[in-house]
C-alpha cells in the first residue's frame, strides 16, 4: 500500500512539473488618447513570489503558467490585473495592459496675489523669523570654530577679522577689473605688481 501511494505522489508531481511555462511579454500604457508608456511598473504573479518591473520604455516580460493572474501596480495609476488563459497553447504571449490614471482630488486653496511685486517685498521684510534655541548653539558653535582656526593661523579674533574684510573688499574691486572689457590686461598687470606679490608674502608669513 504504501508504494502504490509513492507512486501516486510521484506522478502528481511528475505532472504539476509538466506544466507549460509561458513567457509574457508586452507593454504597458495609459488608457488615455496620449498612450503613454509607464516605466518602473511592478509586476507579480498571485499567490507566488515571482516578480519584475518594467522597463523605461514601458516593456515587460515575466514568466508565468496558464491559470495564473499578472498583477500590475505604479504610483499614480490603478492596480491592473492580466489572467493567463488555463488553455493557452505554446510558450509565449504577447499583451498590451492599459492602466488608468488614479486622480486624487485635493482640498481647495485659494491664492491672493499681492497687486504690485513692491507690496509682496515689503510684506517679506516685515516678518519675523523666530530664533529658536538651535540656531543660537549652531551660531555659537560657529564663531567659535572661526576662532580656533584663527589661533592655529597666528592672528588674533580683530586681525582675522580685518584679514577677512579686506579679503572681502579685494574680491568685490577685482570682479570689476578682472571681468570687464579689459579683464586680461588687469590681471597681468595685478600679477606684475611687486606691491602685490609684497602684500602675498606677508600675508603668508602671519600665518
Amino acid at each position: 500500500m504504501k508504494h502504490y501511494l509513492a507512486l501516486a505522489c510521484a506522478l502528481l508531481t511528475l505532472a504539476a512539473g509538466a506544466q507549460n511555462v509561458v513567457q509574457v511579454s508586452g507593454i504597458l500604457l495609459t488608457s488615455d488618447t496620449s498612450l503613454q508608456t509607464i516605466p518602473n511598473a511592478r509586476l507579480w504573479i498571485s499567490g507566488r513570489s515571482t516578480t519584475t518591473t518594467s522597463g523605461d520604455d514601458g516593456f515587460f516580460s515575466i514568466t508565468a503558467v496558464p491559470g495564473d493572474s499578472i498583477r500590475f501596480r505604479r504610483l499614480g495609476f490603478e492596480d491592473e490585473r492580466l489572467w493567463v488563459s488555463d488553455s493557452l497553447k505554446g510558450t509565449s504571449y504577447l499583451a498590451t495592459v492599459y492602466m488608468r490614471w488614479n486622480s486624487v482630488e485635493l482640498d481647495e486653496v485659494t491664492l491672493y496675489p499681492w497687486p504690485r511685486p513692491e507690496d509682496l517685498n515689503r510684506e517679506l521684510l516685515r516678518m519675523k523669523i523666530e530664533t529658536t534655541e538651535r540656531d543660537v548653539a549652531l551660531q555659537n558653535l560657529a564663531i567659535q570654530a572661526l576662532k580656533e582656526k584663527a589661533s592655529q593661523m597666528g592672528m588674533s579674533s580683530n586681525e582675522m577679522q580685518r584679514y577677512i574684510i579686506q579679503a572681502q573688499e579685494q574680491q568685490l574691486y577685482n570682479t570689476g577689473r578682472f571681468y570687464g572689457a579689459n579683464g586680461a590686461t588687469a590681471i597681468l598687470g595685478r600679477l606684475s605688481n611687486p606691491f602685490a606679490w609684497a602684500q602675498f608674502f606677508e600675508s603668508l608669513k602671519k600665518r
